[in-house]
């Protein structure tokens, strides 16, 4: 079964999260603006189970929660735990919803931190810190049922091999809910699929292999290749990311996404597969109800 997601948010759809600064909240007592982060807290849990129940009516198989669904939560400055929060165990109960509207209606949960979590950093505070991020996401990702945290290899740092060495170092620290849901994807700019396998079958994390990242980064791997390697990382349904480039193929910005993903981007390898493809689209679900059409996924 090809299961194809939708990322974090939505374009048409009235379905929307909310998030604020840290500059705006500081202006506030902490009583106020612990209330007015478990308000917004609220909102995004309900709207993720919205998000839920639209896939699951969509036919859609996979949603990438967005890793502000508890805002600013590890901020140095205004970070909070989820029981400091007015409101925690009414977001705590709907997250639970969410958990099993995601398990009736078949929708996977993922989330995708932002790129600075660097576990390939030689500073312990950055280090430190992308730990306390991925903490965090996995105690979210524990109540709402979701299985994938997705990072990126990092920096290279002059030295891919001793950066890389540090990614497994700092994965031996990860506690248990971390290390079950973390998993490793190629980028366009430092590591390539045939960088992060190895080190992937060292530490038994799985790839998730980006065929849009590998295009405009390539090694010495084929897209079959790649995908055949990838599959064997997984213990669990494989996922992976697509996504066309926005002014074409042999332009600039090669990396930009476009709004729609163009089918002949969609690799021939992977249409008879059992994954999970998140569709990485401005168009979000808009993009992705046109790749069902596309693939003849759906009449």
């Amino acid at each position: 079964m090809l299961r194809l997601g939708l990322c974090c948010k939505f374009y048409k759809e009235p379905i929307r999260f909310r998030t604020s600064t840290a500059r705006y909240l500081k202006g506030f007592s902490r009583v106020v603006r612990i209330a007015k982060i478990s308000q917004l807290c609220l909102v995004n849990a309900e709207a993720l189970l919205n998000a839920i129940e639209y896939c699951g009516r969509n036919n859609i198989g996979c949603f990438r929660v967005n890793s502000q669904i508890l805002p600013l939560k590890t901020h140095p400055d205004i970070g909070y735990g989820l029981k400091d929060l007015p409101d925690w165990q009414a977001i705590k109960n709907l997250f639970v919803k969410c958990r099993n509207a995601s398990l009736k209606l078949n929708v996977r949960l993922t989330f995708h931190p932002d790129q600075f979590i660097l576990l390939s950093s030689a500073n312990i505070d950055i280090v430190k810190k992308s730990i306390e991020e991925l903490d965090y996401q996995a105690e979210v990702s524990e109540l709402i049922g979701a299985d994938v945290i997705n990072i990126h290899g990092g920096g290279g740092y002059g030295d891919k091999i001793s950066a890389l060495r540090r990614v497994g170092n700092n994965f031996l620290r990860l506690n248990q809910r971390v290390r079950t849901r973390l998993t490793l994807e190629n980028d366009d700019r430092v590591y390539t699929p045939a960088d992060l396998l190895p080190l992937c079958k060292e530490y038994g994390i799985p790839l998730v292999y980006d065929v849009h990242h590998h295009r405009c980064l390539s090694d010495n791997l084929s897209v079959t290749q790649a995908t055949q390697r990838a599959l064997k990382t997984w213990n669990r349904e494989p996922l992976f990311h697509l996504s066309s480039p926005k002014h074409g193929w042999g332009k600039t910005h090669q990396s930009w996404h476009h709004g729609y993903i163009n089918l002949k981007d969609f690799p021939v390898e992977w249409r008879k597969l059992t994954i999970t493809v998140e569709v990485e689209a401005k168009a979000k679900e808009l993009a992705v109800q046109r790749l069902f059409k596309d693939l003849k996924l759906r009449k």
